[in-house]
């Protein structure tokens, strides 16, 4: 008899078979007990007939508490009732940890209850959906940017300077020095470029301003690409090639998660239309104004609602261009013909979902970065290094980054970015 995966029942339709799962859940008709399993794997059904088990494995099978973990054995099934397709005709059990009084019923429960419990909410069937969501997000974030022969690089965690100011830094000591938890790789990553030309890093990032939305969290995980020989607009095809990619991923592999969360097929695939529309900062507060919006003007940063708005007026991911240059970071390349914007862009997202990436094309220009760095009050010596690079063979080069958190909430149509991280890290126990 073959132990196998839930995952690969279709493998072993008619074959006895033997699985390690949990009891997620169960119910009792009469003559049949019926017990939803899961092994991490997938979900499906076990059904326990009275007549063909012992009386003590079918009176087990009644009792078995949740979260009881269990050897299975019995003969794999198709089952065209259930979206899974398959189901194990139970022949006998066996008791591997008993659990008692778990805390996570099956009734409704709070957000702020079930993040306090997350590591038992893992095991969650919505929240295991979300969680292959996301492993498919980093499955094809590989395979997109290793097929357009990028290599991956990881840039430090601790480090000496920042590439957004240093207002929202967490600082520690590092052997009587200052150091900080980065809040992105970019700089590291425009180093890396020089060297091997399309690059990418996938890691960590932090943010040193409590997170009080359900959009933002403190630490997070960011794909960042950096391209050289490139200006924006090539950037721009493939920032959207990359979501489309997801996307379409997510479709191709993921299709009975989808159907866990409810999330609507047809909706995604509007996503996977390409090119993405584009709109102007300069239009979109204008468009804004003339909707009723009262609360921007030009120069500042637009918040929830105004992202809400502009891209729900597309029906899309909508790109927003060339932000003013006081509300972006000092390394963004200034726009040629107008000295008050910076060439850039941030996708939005839409169903109120918000920026998914921020990026930009790079300034190239040795003075003008020395000027932008002494504007902003940072250590010149602690950007020497970077400014380097404009020193030896510098060429144009552009970069995005994308919040995986962010993303996973998005196209997993979860409400809350929290659901979208496996554990509840201390930097992110806030719930608002």
């Amino acid at each position: 008899m073959e132990k196998i995966q839930i995952i690969d029942a279709k493998k072993h339709v008619g074959e006895m078979v033997k699985i390690g799962a949990w009891v997620a859940n169960k119910r009792s008709s009469g003559k049949i007990a019926f017990l939803q399993l899961r092994d991490g794997t997938a979900y499906f059904q076990g059904v326990v007939v009275k007549n063909d088990v012992s009386e003590e494995i079918f009176d087990l099978a009644k009792e078995l508490p949740q979260e009881t973990s269990i050897w299975v054995t019995g003969e794999v099934r198709e089952d065209s009732r259930s979206k899974f397709g398959y189901e194990l005709g139970v022949q006998d059990i066996e008791v591997v940890g008993e659990s008692h009084d778990y805390p996570i019923t099956p009734k409704e429960h709070g957000t702020e209850f079930l993040m306090d419990h997350r590591h038992l909410w893992l095991r969650s069937s919505k929240q295991h959906a979300i969680m292959q969501v996301r492993n498919e997000i980093i499955r094809a974030t590989y395979e997109f940017f290793n097929a357009r022969h990028f290599t991956k690089v990881d840039p430090p965690i601790l480090t000496g300077s920042a590439p957004e100011g240093t207002t929202d830094l967490f600082e520690t000591n590092y052997f009587d020095q200052k150091a900080y938890l980065s809040q992105s790789g970019q700089l590291y990553m425009e180093a890396a470029a020089m060297a091997f030309g399309n690059v990418f890093s996938f890691g960590p990032t932090f943010r040193a301003e409590k997170s009080k939305t359900r959009r933002h969290l403190i630490e997070f995980w960011m794909i960042e690409p950096e391209m050289a020989f490139m200006h924006q607009e090539e950037s721009l095809r493939i920032q959207e090639e990359y979501v489309a990619f997801l996307v379409q991923n997510l479709l191709d592999h993921c299709d009975y998660a989808l159907h866990v969360l409810g999330r609507d097929r047809l909706v995604l695939e509007k996503y996977t239309k390409l090119p993405y529309p584009r709109i102007s900062y300069d239009d979109a507060v204008d468009m804004l104004q003339k909707n009723g919006f009262d609360d921007i003007e030009w120069g500042e940063d637009f918040g929830s609602p105004h992202e809400t708005f502009i891209a729900n007026s597309f029906d899309q991911p909508v790109f927003i261009l060339n932000y003013p240059k006081d509300i972006k970071p000092f390394y963004m390349k200034p726009h040629p013909t107008r000295e008050d914007i910076v060439v850039c862009a941030d996708l939005i997202a839409p169903e109120g979902y918000g920026e998914i990436i921020g990026g930009s094309e790079r300034a190239t220009d040795y003075n003008y970065l020395l000027e932008q760095i002494r504007k902003q009050g940072l250590d010149e010596e602690e950007y020497s290094w970077y400014l380097d690079l404009r020193k030896y063979g510098s060429v144009p080069h552009t970069g995005f980054g994308l919040g995986l958190e962010r993303t996973v909430t998005w196209l997993a149509g979860i409400e809350h970015v929290r659901e979208a991280i496996p554990f509840p890290r201390l930097l992110n126990r806030i719930y608002p």
